[in-house]
């Protein structure tokens, strides 16, 4: 981050997915999307618990999911995939960077968000592919 500016929050960060990394891997952007058929610009993130919840459980694999704790290595903004979408305010706390962010440690564990709020969710997603409105600013 510029030592000029405020920072854009403190976290802790976390990054939920369902690759198998290690302590000292670095996530860079311009790697294939847990989410569509494409490379990402960006690399995405968080600084809650539940957002990173449901990085791991939305993944498109069927691994095992997986939350990292990450330090970002440069400069990141708010998502406006959410942030402008849906939470105005960014209370997800969600982020993303051209930056690489450093895994820092794993999460042994965590409470899963039930199937029925998943299975919610990717309805909710798959309509919204179906409707178009399924864009990931990236």
């Amino acid at each position: 981050m510029n030592e000029n500016k405020e920072a854009l929050d403190r976290g802790p960060f976390f990054h939920g997915t369902k690759a198998q990394l290690a302590i000292g891997d670095l996530l860079e952007a311009q790697n294939q999307s847990n989410y569509q058929d494409k490379k990402s610009n960006y690399i995405y993130f968080t600084a809650t618990l539940d957002a990173a919840k449901w990085g791991a459980e939305l993944a498109a694999t069927d691994a095992k999911e997986r939350i990292y704790l990450v330090e970002p290595l440069g400069e990141f903004e708010n998502d406006p995939n959410l942030t402008d979408k849906r939470f105005p305010g960014n209370p997800t706390r969600s982020y993303r960077s051209k930056s690489p962010l450093m895994i820092v440690a794993e999460l042994g564990a965590w409470q899963r968000h039930t199937d029925e709020e998943i299975n919610q969710m990717l309805s909710s997603l798959k309509a919204l592919r179906e409707q178009g409105k399924a864009i990931i600013l990236d």
